[in-house]
């Protein structure tokens, strides 16, 4: 059982992080590492606070299968490094028991995205509040941006679970 509940303080310190990659990736189709890096050390510090000791050193163990998973996707091409790296630094957030509630929503997240990308830029109206966006005209997508969602919606719906 959690100290604190951890999805809601989580939450509200990853929610800044997750805006930054999904607007940096749909402008640049890049995740900076800065964010990468914040990622972890918010999960670093928090973590420390609000999980039991064996559950927080055990979830690091997730940010490594996720690494070596994400690099042999990105090898393989299916995946972008930055996309690699952020999946692996929001793997702690998760406890091994939501894994498939995750991947479910993230399937769910990265269609919605992606349509919701799509419809976007389709639309001059919104493309030309942003007419900068690099992911406008490339053909691969923003995967942050449904990597980023996902973390969010994962941690706000345990965020209310957990507070009801």
């Amino acid at each position: 059982m959690d100290l604190l509940p951890s999805a809601p303080v989580f939450l509200i310190f990853t929610l800044p992080i997750a805006i930054w990659v999904a607007w940096s990736d749909m402008a640049r189709m890049k995740i900076p590492n800065l964010a990468v890096m914040a990622m972890v050390a918010v999960y670093a510090v928090i973590g420390l606070i609000v999980l039991p000791f064996p559950e927080y050193f055990w979830r690091w163990s997730h940010l490594a299968v996720v690494l070596v998973a994400g690099f042999v996707l990105n090898v393989a091409g299916a995946v972008g490094a930055g996309d690699a790296k952020f999946a692996a630094a929001m793997a702690p957030f998760v406890p091994l028991a939501d894994l498939l509630v995750v991947l479910t929503l993230f399937a769910a997240m990265l269609l919605a995205a992606f349509a919701t990308h799509r419809i976007a830029r389709a639309v001059p109206l919104v493309r030309n509040r942003v007419p900068h966006w690099e992911s406008w005209t490339r053909s691969d997508f923003p995967m942050g941006l449904a990597l980023a969602g996902t973390l969010t919606v994962y941690l706000a719906l345990t965020a209310w679970r957990a507070l009801a």
